[in-house]
């Protein structure tokens, strides 16, 4: 039967990517071994989208690795609520909202971390400990708030979050929508004065967090570089430009110091 099977002659380059790429074709089809490598793909991205939040495990993860967690939830009702209603992901019920009301640190936090489910809670269980302990360690001068731990939470929810802390600025780690080569890559969402009606085009993207792609030491470069530059700037967003890779460049250039994992000083 291999021999009905014709071979790409570009298979050589898969070995640079995990993108499905030269996987050859039997008759006017693809291979049966690509085809079955497909399906569990699709299986696998369907099951991380309507897994559940593991809320109490992440919270009991956080909590064991000493940080300060609250624990809030949407206005969805369900999962299935929150996959048909992406508006319900993006504001507070009103226990959470009280809840974020009480706690809110004197003085302001610079920064809140907010570590949330989205569309695949296995990716936050997977991969937000070993950022949120790099930035632990990094942050400082910077008062860190407390971890928020958001259940059924959209990217947007992380702003009522930040305006009921008080913080300067807020960093949401949010499961991504899965696809067909990763069912639990992390994205990192960074706005700069956190509210209510803020819009996409105000907050910075970091995305593919996940052994597999960006690692957690690189993430946590990228997002200590734009919290440096929003507070130069006064901003997030568009006008703010990821140039860590050049900033760091420069710095290997010039011999400077710094720590041996290369993040950037605050």
């Amino acid at each position: 039967m291999s021999s009905l099977v014709t071979v790409d002659r570009w298979g050589q380059l898969r070995r640079f990517t995990a993108a499905r790429i030269a996987l050859g074709r039997a008759g006017n089809s693809l291979p049966t071994s690509a085809l079955l490598e497909v399906g569990l793909a699709h299986a696998q991205a369907r099951d991380a989208v309507h897994e559940p939040a593991q809320q109490a495990q992440m919270q009991q993860l956080l909590e064991s690795a000493g940080f300060e967690v609250i624990a809030v939830r949407s206005a969805a009702g369900d999962r299935e609520q929150y996959l048909r209603r992406p508006d319900l992901g993006r504001r507070l019920d009103e226990a959470s909202r009280a809840r974020l009301a009480g706690r809110a640190p004197s003085p302001a936090p610079d920064i809140v971390l907010v570590v949330a489910d989205g569309l695949s809670a296995q990716a936050r269980l997977r991969h937000a400990l070993a950022l949120l302990q790099i930035l632990r360690r990094e942050l400082p001068p910077l008062r860190l708030g407390p971890v928020v731990v958001a259940e059924l939470a959209r990217v947007a929810l992380g702003d009522e979050i930040g305006q009921l802390l008080g913080a300067r600025a807020l960093a949401i780690l949010l499961g991504e929508r899965p696809g067909l080569s990763a069912p639990d890559s992390l994205g990192i969402y960074f706005t700069h004065g956190p509210a209510v009606g803020r819009t996409d085009a105000e907050r910075n993207c970091i995305s593919n967090v996940r052994p597999g792609g960006l690692d957690a030491a690189a993430a946590a470069r990228k997002l200590l570089h734009l919290v440096q530059g929003a507070r130069l700037l006064g901003r997030s967003g568009i006008d703010l430009k990821d140039e860590s890779a050049a900033a760091g460049l420069d710095r290997l250039r010039s011999g400077s110091g710094g720590h041996a994992d290369g993040i950037l000083q605050l």
